[in-house]
């Protein structure tokens, strides 16, 4: 018998009137808010301008929810497709199901549109964003307590959680790897935050950190996993992805580091009317030249109207002294 453990919620949704409120989708919700706020503010630090974050998360989000939910579902058809089974149920994202690596990869598909919108490297957004990702990924694992699911083996260990009779699952202690996948991302943002500041990480290698760093905690915490998935070789198939990734990370840490030492010295230009633009080139030689012919035409009325200097005065010929000159010659 357990003396201590963590409690389950008896319920994942509260009902404000008609209006269903989620736990999972608060969780969701708050982590990505969490991740833009960090984000932005990283950004900025790097020489960004304000704002940009934001509005690139607003193309990395939407995809990445669809990436999470599409790499689930493919990696657990038989949940949906199965004998018995409503396939309407794959659409049911407020029930939980999203896997990080499908809301990583179409994340960053949505995240480079928004970045080709922006005229911004990618990589460098995302080594701004990195940490930010992790501590997202700490507050959505909290949505698997309120649904009660991804836990792991039995034990009765004091921080053990109390999971309740429910659909596919039996009324025990387990460990509660939601929360050990949250701690470890919490480390992950602080190392990723670390290693930044002391070696000025850049071109997508704060994120490569992150990746890899996220890898190593999920290989062990998917191990200690009982609930259904698929095998290779007798190892769930999330840990063969983590090892897979986390060489693929590995690998472009060392050869980013090679090829292009450093971090950028400017990540988001100023963007003003583009000079190869022909409709401004054409506007700009238009106004050109007009002003051109309105300073010639100012500078003829003001010819027109300058007062005679003594120079010109002298210049110019005078009758009444002409007229006595001959006057003279005929006295003499």
């Amino acid at each position: 018998m357990n003396l201590a453990y963590i409690p389950s919620p008896s319920t994942g949704v509260i009902h404000l009137g008609p209006i269903p409120l989620r736990g999972y989708a608060f969780c969701i919700i708050i982590g990505v808010f969490v991740a833009v706020w960090l984000g932005n503010k990283r950004w900025i630090a790097r020489g960004g301008k304000p704002g940009t974050v934001a509005d690139i998360a607003v193309w990395a989000v939407p995809f990445g929810l669809i990436g999470g939910r599409l790499y689930h579902v493919i990696t657990d058809y038989q949940l949906y497709f199965g004998e018995g089974r409503n396939w309407v149920d794959a659409f049911k994202i407020w029930e939980g199901g999203l896997g990080i690596w499908g809301a990583i990869a179409l994340g960053a598909v949505g995240a480079w549109i928004g970045c080709r919108l922006r005229g911004i490297p990618l990589p460098a957004w995302a080594d701004a964003l990195a940490p930010g990702i992790a501590l997202a990924q700490a507050c959505g694992r909290w949505g698997n307590w309120f649904n009660q699911e991804l836990y792991g083996r039995a034990t009765d260990l004091p921080w053990a959680v109390k999971i309740s009779d429910g659909p596919n699952r039996i009324a025990g202690t387990y460990h509660p790897t939601f929360l050990y996948e949250s701690l470890w991302c919490l480390g992950v943002a602080a190392l990723v935050i670390w290693a930044d500041r002391r070696f000025k990480l850049g071109h997508g290698r704060a994120f490569a950190l992150y990746v890899a760093a996220y890898c190593v905690g999920r290989g062990w915490i998917e191990y200690m996993r009982v609930d259904e998935a698929h095998h290779i070789l007798g190892v769930r198939l999330n840990v063969w992805t983590s090892v897979v990734v986390f060489i693929l990370a590995v690998v472009y840490l060392v050869l980013s580091a090679k090829l292009r030492p450093g971090r950028e010295e400017v990540v988001e230009p100023d963007r003003g009317p583009a000079a190869s633009d022909p409709a401004t080139k054409t506007d700009e030689g238009a106004a050109g030249e007009g002003k051109a012919v309105e300073d010639a035409d100012k500078a003829q009325d003001a010819g027109a109207h300058a007062p005679v200097t003594a120079e010109a005065e002298d210049s110019e010929p005078k009758p009444e002294a002409e007229a006595e000159a001959p006057k003279a010659a005929k006295k003499l």
